[in-house]
């Protein structure tokens, strides 16, 4: 057994080349091998949001406060809200983030392939994401 004691882990700002506006990370977990889940809190400020990405191994989303957007690609932006979990699947194309005036946090989980839980591609642009 493992316990991780809340505020162990520091907390990291979310890389410019990664995300538009303020994100914050907050990891929670790293599983031992062989496991290869990973799972972080997220923070995005009104408006910050992810850049374009996919995931080899797929994404959970569990959202926890607050209100946010998600959009894969060729898709709709879908709202989501605290107790929504959305699932995309290996290597889908997307993105997500917080509302144009809300703040929203999830917890996101994913698991490496190859030692790989991201590829990040472009940005979202300020039109992209006003829909």
């Amino acid at each position: 057994m493992k316990i991780t004691r809340a505020g162990s882990t520091p907390s990291v700002k979310g890389p410019d080349d990664w995300f538009s506006g303020t994100v914050r990370i907050d990891p929670l977990f790293q599983a031992e091998p062989p496991g290869q889940a990973a799972g972080a809190a997220v923070t995005f400020e009104p408006g910050a949001r992810t850049a374009w990405h996919t995931h080899p191994a797929g994404q959970t989303l569990i959202v926890t406060a607050g209100l946010g957007r998600v959009q894969r690609d060729g898709g709709p932006i879908e709202e989501i809200r605290p107790g929504d979990v959305v699932w995309f699947p290996a290597g889908e194309k997307h993105w997500h983030g917080a509302a144009p005036d809300v703040a929203m946090t999830h917890i996101a989980i994913q698991e490496a392939v190859d030692g790989e839980v991201v590829t990040w591609l472009e940005k979202v642009s300020d039109a992209d994401y006003r829909g």
